[in-house]
């Protein structure tokens, strides 16, 4: 018993590190020393005959095989947890569905989704919370929330994925910028410009490598809320994004949101759930959001000579 204590202590330790890319910050979580944390993992990666990490100033990352393991081994760990830590909550919960929202892209939708869901479904409860990127999955294994929507989280082991829909990407810009007036811009157009991002927000990351790529503005992550962003979007320090139903509804004291046109304009909604998941009315919820994509995809020409599937229909389109 002492044996298997052992090792999930260290296994703790070892996501810990994982989830905060540092030795530090993991031992600040557990509450224990800096030091106990970086014994526990080269245990383990004594025991397993395997390095798990690369260590520098700069806090510590997964090599490829310690990644490999990582993806292997953390759903089974995380369902251990939960199982010893009495996590199944039974009855009391089945009525009751945790939506995790990771994106401010692609709300428009999810409200809709929900207030049709609660229509259908009266006697559900739906309960709603921000989740960080980096906690998505630990969240959603260990069935604290029932399905996340995001756009950045990857396709991982014991999980199912589904893009429900797409949404134009707006700029932020100073009211007194050059291109304040034009209709809509292009990434071109802000060649010039620093494209500020929340380092606390759920960053699709492959959208912004396609913009840096492709003669946009340069990307810069700030160390700050979105918040603070768009307070230095209104001084001048650069522009933002945000998701067209965020951008119509929200209108911000010396700023204009201009709509972007061309190549990466467009950011798609997935949601991400656990497959294992019995929940009947997480089920109903899915349900509900893909007969709203079927109900407003566009019919298919009688002869339009192609078998080839479309995706999900875009919530707004460019």
């Amino acid at each position: 018993m002492r044996q298997v204590n052992n090792t999930l202590r260290r296994l703790d330790h070892v996501f810990a590190a994982v989830d905060h890319g540092s030795l530090r910050q993991a031992a600040r979580v557990l509450r224990v020393r800096e030091s106990c944390v970086s014994r526990n993992i080269v245990a383990l990666e004594q025991l397993l005959d395997m390095q798990l990490f690369d260590r520098d100033v700069h806090g510590v990352r997964l090599t490829e095989a310690g990644r490999a393991w990582v993806d292997l081994v953390r759903a089974h760990y995380e369902g251990l947890q939960d199982a010893l830590a009495g996590g199944s909550r039974g009855h009391q919960d089945a009525k009751t569905v945790r939506i995790g929202l990771c994106a401010q892209m692609g709300r428009t939708f999810v409200a809709r989704l929900i207030d049709r869901f609660g229509r259908l479904h009266p006697d559900v409860c739906v309960a709603i919370e921000d989740v960080p990127l980096e906690q998505c999955l630990a969240a959603i294994r260990r069935r604290r929330l029932d399905i996340v929507f995001t756009h950045g989280l990857e396709n991982a082991a014991l999980c199912r994925s589904e893009i429900f829909a797409h949404e134009r990407l707006f700029v932020l810009l100073p009211c007194y910028h050059a291109l304040a007036d034009r209709p809509a811009v292009t990434w071109a157009d802000l060649a010039d410009t620093c494209l500020l991002v929340s380092g606390g927000s759920s960053r699709d990351l492959r959208l912004l490598e396609n913009i840096a790529a492709n003669g946009g503005p340069t990307v810069q992550i700030c160390r700050a809320s979105e918040a603070t962003v768009i307070l230095k979007v209104q001084l001048g320090q650069g522009v933002t994004l945000a998701g067209e139903g965020f951008a119509r509804t929200v209108a911000i004291d010396a700023t204009v949101w201009k709509p972007i046109r061309g190549q990466s304009s467009v950011s798609s909604i997935k949601a991400v759930w656990l497959e294992s998941n019995p929940k009947r009315a997480l089920l109903r919820l899915v349900g509900t959001a893909r007969n709203m994509v079927t109900a407003t995809r566009p019919p298919t020409p009688v002869n339009a000579g192609s078998t080839e599937r479309r995706g999900a229909i875009s919530d707004v389109t460019p």
